[in-house]
């Protein structure tokens, strides 16, 4: 793999990959793509049983992070949480996690602190401290500070300007969620 890579680079160079006019095509034909770009409308996920949801650019297609709960209506508590994708972009079929995107990008690992309560981590940011907690309404929300407060999580969007597959530009991660006590939407934004 290592000699068909080095054979293509060499192959570009000798054939003027790095002369300017083609530097200047390359570049002039980014910043039209980036003028002529639509601003993306995302859908927001309904009738889904969800805890919370992501979405990221560059395009509409969502990650569910739902209840993993087992055929008698309880807990999974060895996988608590289950994520997928709703592919809104294709024809808004539901499709699993691949096991790159599963154990390397979205997928999250949980840790049972106490009964009816656990540690959630994506295994991408291991920094958010996510916690799953059955409320006193009784049902499963999934808590974390957003504005230095302890909020339940609703959404997540990421902001990705260029970058590679495995190390993305993230120009900033909005959390959106409520605040129990009001009942109030907040937000914040910060850089990962």
């Amino acid at each position: 793999m290592r000699l068909i890579f080095t054979s293509l680079f060499t192959l570009l160079y000798l054939q003027g990959f790095t002369n300017t006019n083609f530097l200047a095509t390359v570049t002039d034909s980014a910043q039209r793509a980036n003028k002529n770009k639509k601003e993306l409308i995302f859908p927001e996920p309904s009738n889904i049983s969800k805890l919370f949801y992501i979405q990221r650019d560059p395009n509409i297609n969502t990650l569910i992070y739902e209840l993993n709960m087992d055929k008698s209506g309880n807990l999974n508590t060895e996988a608590p949480i289950h994520v997928y994708w709703v592919r809104y972009a294709e024809k808004g079929q539901k499709e699993e996690l691949n096991y790159i995107q599963r154990k390397f990008a979205y997928g999250v690992t949980t840790k049972q602190t106490k009964p009816n309560e656990y540690d959630i981590r994506f295994v991408a940011y291991k920094k958010l401290a996510l916690n799953l907690l059955k409320s006193g309404d009784g049902k499963y929300h999934i808590f974390a500070t957003i504005a230095k407060k302890q909020a339940i999580l609703n959404r997540i969007f990421v902001k990705i300007e260029g970058g590679s597959f495995w190390l993305p530009n993230i120009v900033y991660a909005e959390l959106k969620g409520t605040d129990p006590a009001t009942g109030k939407e907040i937000m914040e934004r910060f850089k990962p």
